[in-house]
């Protein structure tokens, strides 16, 4: 699953490195599994990413995932927030991790989507596929928030989405998103921090983030003994 790694890899943040792998991107941008019109705008993406200045590009890339919890890449930051829920399901993931032997060894968190994808991409099809399902309520979300701000980044979203095999409710994200209030501007910055649930801005759209009731394949819930005094 050479797709999923190649996702991770361009949603990422796109380091100096990441120039010298030109050839070694455009190649992967042609996997078989997509059809020859997402075979195409996957190739474009990653042509033009590597004709643009570096620079620029780690700027894009800052301003649409990094200022703002709309567009953030954390996905359980779109489900539990700052909610302790959300320490229960970075455990269940860290575990799942361990128990496939995937160690991190990166500074990011488990429900960071760039490693999340590089580690499905290492799992079975079927796998890989209910788990993008579990987050494609988050996926769909993020693509229609990247294409109303005229992001080509929306294209990568919209992959992983295609790739879940589920039925897709975009159309439907894409008319909510559509009057949501921005949170990555000046005066959205000043207050998109302050302490919150599950929905963020000024004006959510009207999508359920909450998490399915069943866990995707491999993940259990890990036990939290109780201290006592």
């Amino acid at each position: 699953m050479k797709l999923l790694k190649l996702i991770g890899v361009l949603l990422d943040y796109p380091d100096d490195e990441l120039w010298l792998h030109r050839e070694e991107l455009i190649a992967a941008a042609a996997d078989p599994c997509l059809s020859p019109q997402r075979t195409a705008q996957l190739t474009g993406f990653v042509t033009a990413l590597m004709d643009a200045d570096p620079i620029t590009m780690q700027e894009r890339w800052v301003s649409l995932f990094d200022r703002g919890r709309a567009m953030s890449l954390l996905l359980f930051e779109h489900i539990h927030g700052e909610s302790r829920d959300r320490g229960q399901a970075m455990a269940d993931l860290m575990q799942a991790y361990q128990d496939n032997g995937f160690v991190l060894a990166v500074r990011e968190l488990p429900d960071y989507l760039p490693l999340v994808l590089e580690y499905l991409s290492l799992r079975p099809l079927d796998e890989a596929r209910d788990w993008l399902g579990h987050t494609r309520h988050i996926i769909e979300l993020l693509a229609a928030r990247a294409a109303e701000r005229e992001s080509a980044y929306a294209l990568l979203f919209e992959l992983l989405a295609e790739f879940s095999g589920e039925r897709s409710n975009l159309q439907t994200i894409r008319r909510s998103v559509a009057g949501e209030a921005r949170d990555d501007t000046p005066q959205a910055l000043d207050r998109v921090w302050e302490e919150e649930t599950v929905r963020f801005g000024a004006r959510a759209p009207d999508v359920d983030c909450a998490p399915p009731d069943r866990l995707p394949a491999g993940v259990e819930r890990v036990a939290h003994k109780e201290s006592r005094a």
